[in-house]
C-alpha cells in the first residue's frame, strides 16, 4: 500500500506565501516550506523541483490572488487602483515578488483582464491596452515608493493616492 500523502501542492504554496511575507525572499527557502507544512525537506521535491520553481509558484499564486480580488471589485478604474493599492499593503513582498519572477505571463495576462476591461469602457477598444499601462504604471510606482517608505515630504499619502487617482480617471474620461 502506498504511503499516505504528507502534503500537497497547494499547502506547500501557502506555506511559501506565509514565509516570504514574515520575512522577505531570503525566508522563502525548501527547507522552511518543509517545517511549515510538516515534512522533510527532501519530500518537497515530489512536487517542486527546486527553490527557484517554488519562487516562481508562489509568484504566481500572488497573482492568481491579486487577479481574483480584482475581479471581485466593482469594475471601475477607482475601485481597481484601491483594491491594487490594498493588496500591496496587506502583501508587500508577494507585491515586489510579482513583478520580479519571469515567467508569470499567463497569470499576470488573467489578473489584468478587469483592468482592460475597465480602461476599455473608459477610453474606447483601441486605446484600452494603453490606458490599462498607464493606470497600472502609475499605481504601481506609487505603491511601490510608499511601501519602501519613499514619501518623506510629510503630506498625507492617502490623500496624494486619491488626489493621482482622481486626476488619471478625469484624463481617462471615466
Amino acid at each position: 500500500m502506498p504511503t499516505p500523502e504528507r502534503t500537497s501542492l497547494a499547502a506547500i504554496v501557502d506555506a511559501g506565501r506565509v514565509l516570504l511575507e514574515a520575512g522577505g525572499p531570503a525566508t522563502l527557502t525548501m527547507q522552511a516550506v518543509a517545517q511549515r507544512v510538516g515534512v522533510r525537506a527532501p519530500s518537497l521535491y515530489k512536487r517542486v523541483r527546486d527553490r527557484e520553481a517554488l519562487v516562481q509558484l508562489v509568484a504566481e499564486a500572488t497573482v492568481e490572488d491579486l487577479g481574483r480580488r480584482l475581479a471581485a471589485s466593482d469594475g471601475s478604474l477607482t475601485a481597481l487602483a484601491r483594491v491594487y493599492r490594498s493588496f500591496a499593503h496587506e502583501h508587500p513582498e508577494g507585491f515586489r515578488l510579482m513583478y520580479s519572477v519571469p515567467g508569470s505571463a499567463d497569470a499576470l495576462q488573467r489578473a489584468s483582464e478587469p483592468v482592460l476591461r475597465a480602461a476599455g469602457e473608459a477610453v474606447g477598444p483601441d486605446e484600452a491596452l494603453d490606458a490599462a499601462r498607464l493606470l497600472t504604471a502609475w499605481a504601481t510606482g506609487f505603491v511601490s515608493m510608499e511601501l519602501a517608505g519613499a514619501f518623506r515630504l510629510g503630506g498625507d499619502v492617502d490623500q496624494a493616492f486619491e488626489y493621482g487617482l482622481a486626476r488619471l480617471e478625469r484624463a481617462l474620461g471615466n
